[in-house]
């Protein structure tokens, strides 16, 4: 008799398909466990197996502990099946037990440009970037949203809280240069910070500062009294 597979299931029960409709953290450890087995027994699918899998060693961490031997014994797995299970196993430990790099903090404007200088060196065209932060005010990531055509850089609140909104970034920082070298902050730079600060208000984001580079300077247009409070 041919394997049953997870292709064999309705779309809508697929564990892979669910996953990218709902991302990993929803699916039940079966699924996940069925995902990392892909096939079945003959007349079992993968899911299937998985939930013999937990109710055989009772929970996740038992099965982990498992040796392959022990898990190669369940039917439908085999010792193919049990090496994969327990590499992924051995990864989320490992990523538990990793020492995590400390991701920068901004404080102030300072800290903005000592981030983002080497980016903005030599460019022959406005970039405009966001600095994406959490609670503490740790970097998430930084994004480059709009790069314009020498002196003028398009920028849409769209595109600026897009990554925000899928991030759950806390707040924002806005930051472009000026490739005249002159970072003092125009009528446009000042009414496009407000707006965005507007839209962010909207979407509970806050847009804490705007730095606008020069040649190797800056301006804080929170520093300045430019940002509306």
């Amino acid at each position: 008799m041919e394997k049953q597979t997870l292709k064999d299931l309705p779309l809508e029960e697929r564990p892979r398909e669910r996953l990218l409709h709902y991302g990993a953290e929803n699916l039940a450890a079966a699924e996940l466990i069925a995902i990392i087995l892909r096939t079945g027994s003959s007349n079992r699918t993968a899911l299937a197996v998985a939930e013999e899998l937990l109710l055989k060693f009772k929970d996740l961490r038992s099965l982990a502990k498992a040796s392959c031997a022990q898990i190669a014994e369940c039917k439908g797995v085999g010792q193919a099946k049990a090496i994969q299970l327990k590499a992924a196993f051995e990864l989320g430990r490992r990523v538990l037990t990793s020492n995590p790099v400390q991701a920068p903090v901004i404080k102030k404007p300072q800290d903005v440009f000592e981030l983002l200088k080497a980016n903005y060196q030599d460019l022959d065209r406005e970039h405009f970037k966001v600095v994406h932060l959490n609670t503490k005010n740790q970097v998430i990531k930084v994004e480059t949203t709009a790069i314009g055509i020498l002196s003028s850089s398009p920028v849409h609140p769209r595109e600026v809280f897009k990554e925000a909104v899928k991030s759950s970034t806390a707040s924002l920082i806005l930051s472009h240069n000026h490739p005249s070298g002159d970072p003092t902050p125009s009528r446009e730079d000042i009414l496009l910070t407000n707006r965005l600060r507007e839209a962010g208000q909207i979407l509970g984001i806050e847009i804490i500062d705007h730095v606008i580079f020069g040649d190797n300077r800056y301006v804080s247009l929170k520093e300045q009294g430019y940002l509306s409070i």
